[in-house]
């Protein structure tokens, strides 16, 4: 059974570029006040959607290989069938991988953890952040 890191929590928090995948436009969804809520805390968030869209004034990409620059956090809103390929897009962009709450893919935290990546699942940064005292004064 898996089990967060608080440390690893820590420096995923701390992190600066998070690609936040399945945010779309729609303010209704979850994805998008945690994304406004990382923009907020000063994250840069990039919006990795099946269209590409722009969201919360950042270029959106289809996919994360399609991320031409450096990413820190690969931040996953799917449901936990279709987060693996997701984490091994991540591993392929030497990023940290963030499953959200009710995600949860031990295969895919096995591969991100062997290829020596930072892996949180199954919480969210908006949830952790007060648990932790983040962000540090």
């Amino acid at each position: 059974m898996w089990q967060n890191d608080p440390d690893t929590v820590r420096r995923l928090l701390d992190a600066e570029t998070w690609a936040v995948v399945g945010l779309t436009g729609d303010p209704s969804r979850t994805a998008y006040s945690i994304a406004g809520w990382l923009q907020q805390h000063g994250k840069r968030i990039v919006p990795v959607n099946p269209r590409g869209d722009t969201v919360l004034g950042q270029p959106g990409y289809r996919s994360v290989a399609d991320i031409d620059f450096g990413i820190d956090v690969v931040d996953v809103f799917r449901r936990s069938e279709f987060a693996g390929p997701h984490a091994d897009e991540a591993i392929a962009a030497g990023a940290a991988v963030w499953l959200q709450l009710g995600v949860v893919d031990e295969a895919a935290a096995a591969r991100v953890r062997a290829a020596g990546l930072d892996m949180v699942m199954d919480t969210c940064p908006k949830i952790e952040a007060p648990r932790l005292g983040w962000p540090r004064n």
